[in-house]
């Protein structure tokens, strides 16, 4: 594919992904990834998401605020996030594409199940420490592989029953933490070269415009319908990765 059709594909992907996290405050990577595999291979998907990751979600957590709070409460989960994004991301350095097509298809139907309410059932305040290093595990385990680990992080929310302002920081906060060793081994790796982190960091511009677009539209639409049909449409990209991840060739 020449590098302009890959710039203009990845742009739509990042408008449409970014508005998305714009309405739900989460989502980018995991629609990003599963549009672009339509075209990409993974890997190649998973570079170019990086830098628009870091980029929205940082600005997420200035616009959402109470930054030094936000960092206090959810220290461990991000510090366990930290170390199992770094070492999950070279373990599986070798991993094929296959495999990464069939985890990426799990961990969006995944997705899906846990972000209708009512799923996860409420946890007690004393055992949040250890939610907080399970979840992060988890979560730390899907990023490196996939860059995607709102599953676990919506899980681990889902059982603070937080409102949406708390959602809204603590996923900005929590994916930016951990997109940053992400980024950093792929560059160690290989994955992230030259070309791709240009192209990469060009998507911030789709990004941050797709989301400021779902944040004008979370005030105006219904945030029900709208997340419902966002994820049909995510139970359809889900099945296809799975079904090319068997289909692979």
């Amino acid at each position: 594919m020449e590098f302009t059709t890959l710039l203009l594909v990845a742009a739509i992907a990042f408008l449409i992904s970014g508005a998305i996290k714009g309405v739900a405050g989460i989502g980018l990577p995991t629609a990003a990834i599963a549009l672009m595999t339509l075209f990409f291979d993974p890997r190649t998907a998973i570079a170019l998401v990086l830098f628009p990751m870091i980029g929205s979600n940082a600005w997420q957590v200035f616009r959402a605020g109470h930054l030094r709070r936000t960092a206090r409460r959810y220290a461990m989960f991000a510090g366990v996030l930290l170390v199992g994004v770094a070492a999950t991301t070279f373990v599986t350095q070798n991993t094929g594409d296959r495999a990464l097509l069939a985890v990426l298809g799990v961990v969006i139907l995944v997705f899906v199940a846990v972000s209708w309410r009512g799923l996860v059932p409420p946890l007690p305040e004393h055992h949040d420490r250890k939610a907080q290093i399970g979840f992060g595990l988890l979560a730390g385990v899907v990023g490196g592989m996939t860059a995607g680990w709102g599953a676990p992080l919506a899980m681990y929310l889902a059982t603070k029953r937080v409102d949406k302002d708390e959602f809204v920081r603590a996923t900005g906060y929590l994916i930016f933490v951990g997109s940053l060793p992400l980024c950093i081994a792929y560059a160690q790796l290989g994955f992230l070269t030259g070309p791709l982190a240009g192209a990469s960091a060009i998507m911030l511009i789709p990004a941050i415009a797709g989301f400021s677009a779902g944040e004008v539209l979370r005030n105006r639409l219904s945030a029900a319908a709208f997340r419902n049909a966002i994820l049909i449409l995510f139970v359809f990209l889900g099945l296809n990765l799975l079904r090319r991840a068997i289909w692979y060739s």
